[in-house]
């Protein structure tokens, strides 16, 4: 009787186990889709107030791998010159003139604005979360998405892919109780050559900050190459060789 109820309850298992396979697949390819696995990529970042106030920045990020992303600051001219890279969940900020970098965490913001640090260096999903599927509306599929560990910035993301997998359309992150910190649309989307197709805008808001809302505009991505080396903290000061 204990093996037949050990087969029956891998029986009743096995349709969740491919359930979620298949989310994890379908998450995998809207990740390869979204982003070339290393690039180079110009992006803007406006931050709005409520008072109708604005403030921009320019940066130029190169990522390779999974894990490895780097991010010069262009403009504005206050800011030009500073430099960021992840590696994995570590996390620095490079401030020429000062001595050595400095660790940042995920949360952090070091640009204030919507957006926080683990935003603006976004790995891939599927590194980073396990996912199952929650529901389909007419062109989408909504997913689950639970932190793969405790460093994560958020435990817990509801995500809406279209349902070839190729473009992400919007994600909600939650706190580990549930509560909804802030909602990104994926909006306006453009062919950037070399077969990527993907949304031009990320739109952020929170019920945190009300009044408050930040767009990061890609102007540019294209697939590149890096040596290991342009991942490190004594190449941050040298970023601006590789534009």
């Amino acid at each position: 009787m204990k093996h037949i109820f050990i087969v029956m309850l891998m029986f009743s298992l096995h349709p969740l186990m491919a359930l979620s396979q298949d989310a994890n697949a379908l998450l995998k390819k809207m990740d390869e889709s979204l982003m070339p696995e290393s690039y180079e990529a110009i992006r803007r970042l406006i931050n709005e107030e409520p008072d109708g106030s604005k403030k921009e920045f320019t940066f130029f990020t190169v990522k390779k791998g999974k894990d490895k992303i780097a991010m010069l600051y262009l403009a504005p001219a206050s800011e030009k010159g500073r430099a960021t890279l992840r590696l994995g969940e570590n996390m620095w900020l490079y401030i020429p003139n000062v001595n050595k970098p400095i660790r940042i965490t995920s949360l952090q913001s070091i640009v204030g604005g919507v957006f926080n640090n683990a935003d603006l260096m976004q790995l891939d999903y599927h590194v980073e979360y396990d996912a199952l599927f929650a529901g389909e509306t007419q062109n989408e599929r909504i997913l689950d998405l639970k932190a793969k560990n405790k460093t994560v910035a958020y435990d817990k993301l509801k995500m809406w892919v279209t349902k070839d997998g190729t473009i992400l359309r919007r994600v909600e992150a939650y706190t580990s109780s549930g509560m909804l910190i802030k909602t990104l649309e994926f909006k306006d989307d453009k062919n950037f050559g070399n077969g990527l197709e993907r949304p031009a805008t990320i739109e952020t808001t929170s019920p945190l900050y009300k009044g408050y809302r930040s767009l990061m505009i890609y102007q540019r991505i294209k697939p590149r190459r890096f040596p290991d080396e342009v991942f490190t903290l004594n190449y941050l000061a040298r970023l601006g060789d590789l534009r």
